[in-house]
């Protein structure tokens, strides 16, 4: 309904702003590269741009492929949780978190990001569609 296509748009746009955001100020996101990770400055450039392009796919794919397109956000929003528990972990500043109370709380979002991706775009139609092909 109307209700959901707000939410993918809004889904959308947060992704590219988030993207944009990680070239315009990369220090804020260099706080979430978890410390095995080489090159952190390349970790955060590659990452916009992708966190760009899966916004991208998320407003302009057609209806037909949107939910695939929440699929692929709501895995890049589980594969950017491990630098959320990393910034918890090193116990580092950034966008404001600046207590183990608050980078805590931001861990318990990340499943709602995903959620939202899935929601947003109908991707459960995927998610059924699969387990019947797996029972």
């Amino acid at each position: 309904g109307a209700a959901v296509s707000v939410f993918f748009i809004l889904l959308g746009a947060f992704l590219v702003a988030a993207g944009v955001a990680h070239l315009l100020v990369p220090a804020e996101f260099l706080a979430q590269v978890p410390p095995f990770l080489p090159a952190p400055g390349a970790v955060v450039l590659v990452s916009g741009l992708v966190e760009i392009a899966v916004g991208a796919a998320v407003l302009l794919a057609p209806a037909r492929l949107r939910p695939h397109a929440g699929l692929v956000a709501a895995a890049l929003f589980a594969l950017v949780f491990p630098g959320n528990v990393a910034q918890y972990v090193t116990g580092t500043d950034a966008f404001g978190l600046d207590s183990d109370g608050a980078r805590a709380t931001r861990l318990l979002f990340q499943p709602l990001l995903v959620v939202w991706a899935l929601w947003a775009c109908g991707s459960g139609v995927l998610l059924r569609r699969s387990r019947r092909h797996v029972a």
